[in-house]
C-alpha cells in the first residue's frame, strides 16, 4: 500500500471510526487525465461507520471531504465514495 493511501486511510479511520474501509487506488485507469499529470490521485472508497446514521449522502460525503481536505487537490484528484451506516450493510 502507497504512502498516500495509508495517510487517506489513516485520516479516514481517525475522524470517522469505520467499521469497515476499502480503499482502491485507480489511478493508473488515469493516466494522463487532468490531476494525475500533477501527480494526484483517483481513489474508490467504500466505507461503514456509525458516524454516519442519520446522515444524508451530502453529509456523508462533506465528512469524509473534511477529514481528507488538507490533502484535496494536491494529492487526491478524484474520490469516488460509497458511505454506509451499519444498518444499511
Amino acid at each position: 500500500m502507497s504512502e498516500r493511501m495509508q495517510q487517506i486511510e489513516a485520516k479516514l479511520r481517525t475522524a470517522l471510526e469505520p467499521e469497515s474501509l476499502d480503499l482502491i487506488d485507480d489511478s493508473h485507469k488515469h493516466a494522463g487525465h487532468a490531476g494525475s499529470k500533477d501527480g494526484a490521485g483517483h481513489f474508490d472508497l467504500t466505507i461503514v461507520s456509525a458516524k454516519f446514521l442519520g446522515i444524508n449522502t451530502i453529509g456523508r460525503h462533506r465528512l469524509i471531504y473534511g477529514a481528507l481536505s488538507d490533502m484535496m487537490p494536491g494529492e487526491i484528484h478524484a474520490l469516488s465514495i460509497k458511505a454506509f451506516s451499519p444498518e444499511e450493510i
